[in-house]
């Protein structure tokens, strides 16, 4: 028969019967610092801990300090919320080089407070110390954000740097932020825009997603859609400034300013179709339902699939990118390491925001594959789409891809003929 003891027992010792444990004294949250990791960005140093912390993000984190630095250039003034700060290295730079008024660094785990606190507190050395830069909040992103739309507390730049879908954070971003204000999304959900799960991607973005051959770009086009119906139940729209695709994550990053009243038209919310017989895409209006087929087959069932709604204007402002680029070149960003990367993105985000481009891009291993001939250069291609009057440029999500508004059939036609003309050069060398 089994005995139970009646001595009495201590709190301590309910998980290991009659070992005694010590109680360990309790420490106060906000002294609690995780173990210590320091990294240096653009020369600011900061303490990462057990945060998640990615230095391959640095580049999009170069785009919202120079975003954030222009606002208030253009403003007088910058309030800014890091809704998911982590180890606040975004909230630090923000504050640091584009001279943010005010900074909310928001995370939810309380744990990383004191890491934040004396990362903060390191970049705010030698301002006025009456003068608050920064507050460290630690709530549900959708609850400062909800907050500070009931309190009236409006922001010129809200930073969302999630992960995964950020579209459940979308309507509170939007109520919060104020009128011409930014707003810099994130989306990781790369399985997603590849067209896997169409009913993921209705639900979160109101867009049905088909694989297709340039799936991250639909990416950063689900992402825009997605925040423009939003505004739009809102009575507002939104414009996107610029676009980002990192490989690592991946990662989708949009800047988008919130402006009054609903999108004019639907010209730039629409569908986007890719023939697989072709191999072209389009974009077709809500008026086109219906009627959405390639030309090249309209006797070939099934053909042509569609993905959408979604945003199919340009990624990119042209001027806006080039005040960027000014910026950066006054900071010396530029000039070698990282700034070539940094240099390289914005010229070719200035390229690819010709409004004569359509949705999508052709990797070159496509079009020689259809032309059964060995990858010619891209930049041969190039020149030789301008010259015929086409629209081209290289595509910043994928290095061996071009954006043309001429048709995968005639860039098949181009690779065959400099196929022929490199075969006759040649022959001409052996003679």
């Amino acid at each position: 028969m089994l005995s139970i003891s009646l001595k009495p027992l201590s709190s301590s010792s309910f998980l290991r019967p009659l070992i005694p444990i010590p109680i360990p004294i309790p420490i106060p949250i906000a002294s609690i610092l995780c173990k210590s990791q320091l990294h240096v960005e653009r020369g600011i140093e900061f303490d990462v801990g057990d945060t998640f912390f990615r230095h391959e993000s640095a580049i999009g984190r170069d785009l919202g300090v120079l975003s954030a630095a222009l606002h208030k250039k253009a403003n007088g003034t910058l309030r800014l919320i890091d809704a998911m700060c982590g180890c606040g290295v975004r909230s630090i730079r923000y504050l640091a080089e584009a001279e943010v008024d005010f900074v909310i660094a928001n995370d939810a785990n309380q744990e990383y407070r004191g890491l934040i606190s004396e990362n903060l507190s390191r970049v705010v050395k030698g301002f006025e110390e009456e003068v608050k830069r920064w507050e460290v909040r630690h709530l549900d992103a959708n609850r400062l954000m909800m907050e500070c739309y009931l309190n009236k507390d409006f922001y010129d730049f809200i930073d969302v740097d999630s992960f995964g879908s950020d579209s459940m954070f979308l309507r509170a971003a939007i109520g919060a932020v104020k009128l011409g204000g930014l707003l810099y999304l994130t989306s990781t959900d790369g399985y997603t825009s590849g067209g896997h799960r169409p009913q993921h991607s209705l639900a979160a973005y109101g867009a049905y997603i088909r694989p297709m051959p340039f799936c991250n770009e639909l990416g950063l086009r689900m992402l825009i859609g997605g925040a423009l119906r939003e505004a739009s139940t809102l009575g507002y729209h939104v414009a996107p400034l610029f676009s980002y695709y990192s490989y690592h994550g991946p990662v989708f990053r949009t800047l988008l300013q919130v402006k009054r009243g609903k999108l004019p038209d639907n010209r730039h919310y629409s569908f986007i179709s890719y023939c697989k017989q072709c191999g072209s895409s389009q974009a077709f209006s809500w008026g086109q339902l219906g009627k959405i087929r390639c030309p090249c087959s309209e006797n070939v069932g099934g053909s042509c699939v569609v993905s959408g709604p979604l945003w199919t204007g340009p990624l990119h402002n042209a001027p806006y990118l080039r005040d960027m680029q000014n910026l950066a070149s006054q900071w010396e960003w530029i000039s070698d390491g990282v700034g070539k990367d940094l240099e390289k993105l914005l010229e070719q985000m200035v390229d690819e925001s010709d409004p004569k481009l359509p949705p999508g891009y052709f990797k070159l291993d496509e079009i020689a594959s259809r032309a059964k001939v060995n990858s010619p250069s891209l930049a041969n291609i190039m020149n030789i789409l301008h010259k015929k009057g086409y629209a081209a440029s290289r595509s910043h999500i994928e290095s061996n891809a071009i954006k043309t508004n001429c048709t995968m059939t005639e860039c098949v036609s181009i690779v065959r003929e400099l196929q022929q003309s490199l075969i006759m050069q040649q022959s001409r060398a052996t003679l």
